[in-house]
């Protein structure tokens, strides 16, 4: 008789050949998804989705570019603190849309650098070094005066320099350092050429701010921090916040002038700004090897920054927060008219302007004490009196270019 079929499924009987072994036929015929091939196939599938997932991220933190080809063929600019960083970035992308720009840099042989090496990149030969200390009153004084000498007008002024988290210094007027460099300088500069961009309306002002001024609050028993310093959440939180409040009060001062202010925050940016960061070695070293990754570079830094000073949309908006192209709600702390309102009558004093506008009271006006310097000592050119101002707007334009009509 003729054995019959095994079934599908049936354990194979005598019947089949010698050395035939049903496991390693298993084996052989589902190979494609086991053994070292599977393995190898599995592997590169998660090495590319960690890949997909990486490059998105990557994507993400360095945030949108602005992309929009409008030039300022002409244009005046001055970009402070730009031989480095997002400062140089920006200048370098202006320059490429044919704009004079005026470097404002501390250090005159590494704006010297940044400048030639902007000139080569962007073909334009319309760049100057200018020497601007915004930690020294006088020097922001005597910068304003000889642009004023070269140039009738400007077109956008861009505040970018700044300090973060150093040790509690002084500046050249006896001011803590993050205060005054990052707000006094900037408050004096502003309303020094505040003229030259009212005449050359439509004009634009941007202020490069932070997302640190969340954590800020203005000290007015405090505001040098003489009492009590912090490094990152007390000296420069303020003087970010600072920027915010000036950049609200200034636009309302500009209604209808056709000069617009906004101020943005760059993001977490791989400069030299935090040079002054204090901790371990191993924690520096991991910082470093980390902001390659998961900080912007300068140049994706720059972009909200480009899109406030360049967009055609923005012409007319004024007074907002910035942050990766797009704008964004303030905190409560950092909408306070009042606060803004007193911020600014007290960076009047302290750097020696002629109020702007009148006292809200005399009562008030007489209850604030004298302005005081980093020193504890009381600064001769902030008392507030009616006097004082008066003889402020007697001194030359040469010494202070109080023109702010």
């Amino acid at each position: 008789m003729s054995q019959a079929a095994t079934p599908p499924g049936a354990v194979p009987g005598p019947g089949f050949p010698p050395g035939f072994d049903p496991a390693a036929e298993s084996a052989e015929k589902t190979l494609c998804f086991r053994g070292f091939w599977a393995w190898a196939v599995l592997l590169l599938l998660i090495a590319l989705g960690v890949s997909l997932f990486m490059w998105l991220l990557r994507k993400c933190i360095q945030g949108p570019a602005y992309r929009k080809a409008n030039r300022i063929d002409g244009k005046v600019v001055i970009v402070t603190g730009c031989n480095t960083g997002i400062g140089k970035e920006t200048a370098l992308e202006l320059a490429k849309r044919g704009a004079r720009v005026y470097m404002a840099c501390r250090d005159p042989g590494r704006c010297e650098a940044a400048r030639l090496e902007i000139m080569d990149r962007s073909r334009n030969q319309q760049l100057f070094n200018r020497t601007l200390d915004l930690g020294s009153l006088q020097s922001v004084r005597s910068f304003v005066e000889r642009f004023k000498a070269e140039e009738t007008r400007l077109d956008l002024l861009i505040n970018n320099a700044g300090v973060m988290a150093c040790p509690r210094t002084l500046t050249a007027d006896g001011y803590e350092q993050q205060f005054g460099v990052n707000h006094l300088g900037h408050f004096l500069l502003t309303n020094l050429l505040l003229d030259r961009l009212r005449h050359s309306a439509p004009s634009r002002i941007v202020v490069v701010s932070s997302a640190a001024h969340l954590f800020g609050r203005i000290n007015r028993e405090d505001l040098m921090s003489e009492k009590n310093y912090g490094k990152f959440f007390g000296a420069y939180s303020q003087s970010k916040l600072a920027n915010v409040l000036f950049t609200r009060k200034l636009s309302a001062l500009l209604k209808d002038s056709g000069v617009t202010v906004n101020c943005c925050h760059p993001g977490v940016v791989r400069t030299e700004l935090n040079r002054h960061f204090a901790g371990p070695g191993w924690m520096k070293r991991v910082l470093q090897t980390g902001s390659l990754y998961f900080f912007k570079t300068p140049r994706a830094g720059a972009q909200t920054t480009l899109r406030l000073a360049l967009d055609p949309q923005l012409e007319r908006s004024t007074g907002g927060y910035y942050s990766d192209c797009m704008r964004w709600p303030l905190v409560p702390w950092a909408r306070s008219t009042e606060t803004a309102d007193w911020l600014w009558r007290e960076s009047e004093r302290l750097v020696g302007l002629p109020p702007l506008e009148p006292p809200p009271s005399q009562s008030q006006s007489q209850s604030q004490s004298p302005a005081h310097n980093g020193n504890g000592t009381q600064n001769g050119t902030g008392n507030g009196s009616s006097a004082s101002a008066g003889s402020r707007e007697m001194q030359s334009v040469e010494t202070v270019v109080v023109d702010r009509s």
